[in-house]
């Protein structure tokens, strides 16, 4: 046992001086080691602050459905160990030579990405979700900046980010709700605004779980009129109480009766499989509806151009540009928009996945990294 124990003290001493040479950040977090195995402990390296970098001390870091999806494999091959987690809240404890947006001391978010090229047409015109020449998701994915390491996300106690990729979070927010901002409030906020919804107009949220809450709190903040869709009754009363105006159990007959031709707009939040041609036939001709849920590659909807009646728009929304969040980060806090959260320590992690899959959870865990040791 003596030996066991000076072995590990010798191998994570020799860990720690490689990282302090190379100028590395030591970090640590939960992290998947196989696509259907559980989130264990995991000692890592991220790369060196760089000039334009802050080192952020991670708080508090919310589950997002995505992580599981993307961590089980259910969307493309992932590659292992993987850190999950880009609802990240936290406070900058170290500042490139060059950053000017943040000093020490000060409190940041980071969401579904890293870094972009900056120069591709999207990302000139600050929508860098979508950059065609080197976008960096926060996790599981090649960093093209950094010799092509893998990205890991913010199941951890710390990240290395440029600053252009970090939001600004006043320091009186209550950093418990913020963290799903970068991710649950953004996603549901951007095809609100782009819809340009005017007072008055009808629309439907379908999903009532971690991005559909935040959805109908921006919505009826605009002035809509929303009905919400849910596959059971539990959560109606809990839609009502956030501002919609009506509750629809998708299951009962009586509930659905009368609604084809009734939305301007509609957007889609349910992250497992579903019809979506239900809910075109609910739009009114140049009706929209906009799908941010992304089920697994195996349950993912197809509309039907056949079945279409009338003109009426689908579309498509990718969370959105660091400028649009830092517009939704800004916007959620004005307006006392946020997450209904359940704060749970890192340890439980693996059982907070299997709720969400379960969609036992109202409606965002967000683990407090402080239980991190």
């Amino acid at each position: 046992m003596k030996r066991l124990f000076f072995t590990l003290a010798t191998t994570l001493l020799a860990w720690n001086c490689f990282a302090q040479n190379t100028g590395q950040v030591p970090s640590k977090g939960y992290a998947l080691y196989t696509a259907n195995g559980e989130l264990k402990p995991y000692d890592f390296t991220r790369h060196a602050v760089g000039e334009n970098d802050i080192l952020i001390e991670t708080l508090y870091c919310g589950v997002c459905h995505s992580d599981i999806h993307q961590g089980r494999g259910d969307w493309s091959p992932q590659s292992y160990p993987l850190v999950t987690g880009h609802e990240i809240v936290g406070r900058v404890a170290q500042v490139g030579a060059k950053v000017t947006k943040f000093k020490v001391g000060d409190y940041a978010g980071v969401g579904c990405m890293v870094n972009a090229c900056r120069h591709c047409e999207y990302c000139e015109a600050g929508e860098e979700q979508y950059c065609l020449d080197g976008r960096v998701l926060t996790y599981g994915d090649t960093d093209v900046y950094h010799d092509k390491e893998l990205s890991q996300g913010g199941y951890s106690n710390n990240i290395v980010v440029d600053e252009n990729f970090a939001i600004t979070v006043p320091a009186d927010a209550p950093m418990e709700k913020v963290g799903p901002l970068m991710c649950a409030g953004i996603t549901t906020y951007s095809p609100l605004v782009h819809a340009k919804l005017k007072k008055g107009d009808k629309i439907g949220i379908a999903g009532f779980g971690g991005l559909g809450h935040m959805a109908v709190q921006y919505a009826v903040s605009m002035g809509a009129e929303v009905t919400v869709f849910d596959l059971t009754d539990e959560k109606r009363e809990e839609a009502l109480a956030y501002g919609a105006v009506r509750y629809v159990n998708v299951k009962k007959e009586t509930d659905l009766k009368g609604l084809d031709n009734t939305f301007r707009f509609i957007l889609s939040t349910i992250p497992s499989a579903y019809d979506p041609m239900m809910y075109v036939n609910m739009l009114k001709v140049d009706g929209e509806l906009a799908v941010v849920g992304m089920p697994a590659l195996k349950d993912a909807p197809a509309v039907s151009i056949m079945a279409m009646r009338g003109r009426k728009k689908v579309w498509f929304s990718l969370i959105g540009g660091i400028r649009e969040t830092q517009d939704a980060v800004n916007y959620s806090i004005t307006h006392n928009i946020y997450p209904k959260v359940e704060v749970i320590p890192i340890q439980k992690i693996n059982e907070a996945w299997r709720n969400v899959v379960d969609g036992k959870v109202h409606f965002r865990y967000v683990i407090d990294m402080g239980s991190l040791k």
